[in-house]
């Protein structure tokens, strides 16, 4: 089936403290194609390796030992280019999931999800997607709102600073709402390489580090509701 087959080359990194169900991890997403070029058994070990190996996508567990879960995140998330991370947690606890997608976690899945369910997760947290179990989504974008209330380190409306273009402002409205690359792509016509494109070029233009950030900024100009 196709839901079982993983893109050529995507490297995977499985960090989880037990050894059998990082053992089955790794394996189901070996036999599904994907590349597995490491895994680890506790923080400090997962951030070496990862470092050695530089995966595209982490798949990390929250509890583990020596260095947590989310410290791992924190300390791996702008220092690999490219690294994705997909937390794979037993915890559906709002404060571990917003915990998480703060410090850098593209998507979060619980550790209950089908086998199908997290070879798409991967998939999709490699080209930037946000994957959130079903439930945790809605408590993620709220988060982003209140976050918005706050007021914001960075103010990119200064006199000569970049000016986004109209596509641009347009997928960062889309993306304000909540909405995936895939679900952007459809509603705009155009590719989901181009919607990456688009974001990645936003970010860059905003000097802001990641989509929690870019959320922030857009909905504190109120683009959410255009």
């Amino acid at each position: 089936m196709n839901d079982r087959t993983g893109p050529t080359g995507l490297k995977v990194m499985v960090v989880d403290d037990h050894p059998m169900w990082r053992d089955a991890v790794a394996r189901d997403l070996a036999e599904a194609g994907f590349e597995v070029v490491a895994t680890a058994g506790d923080g400090l070990q997962a951030v070496r390796r990862a470092r050695a190996a530089a995966p595209d996508v982490l798949v990390l567990d929250l509890n583990l030992p020596e260095l947590p879960g989310v410290q791992v995140c924190k300390e791996l998330v702008g220092s690999l280019p490219g690294l994705r991370v997909l937390v794979l947690s037993a915890s559906g606890e709002h404060a571990d999931v917003l915990e998480a997608v703060k410090s850098g976690a593209t998507g979060y899945l619980l550790k209950s999800a089908s086998t199908g369910e997290l070879l798409d997760a991967v998939r999709r947290t490699a080209v930037g997607d946000p994957v959130f179990t079903p439930g945790l989504a809605g408590l993620v974008l709220g988060e982003y709102r209140r976050l918005a209330t706050e007021p914001a380190p960075a103010t990119p409306d200064e006199p000569g600073a970049p000016q986004l273009t109209e596509r641009e402002t347009e997928v960062l409205r889309l993306v304000a709402k909540g909405l995936s690359y895939k679900q952007i792509a459809e509603r705009l016509v155009i590719s989901h390489r181009t919607v990456q494109n688009h974001v990645q070029n936003t970010l860059g233009k905003l000097q802001l580090h990641n989509r929690v950030e870019l959320v922030r900024y857009a909905i504190e100009r109120g683009l959410d509701d255009a």
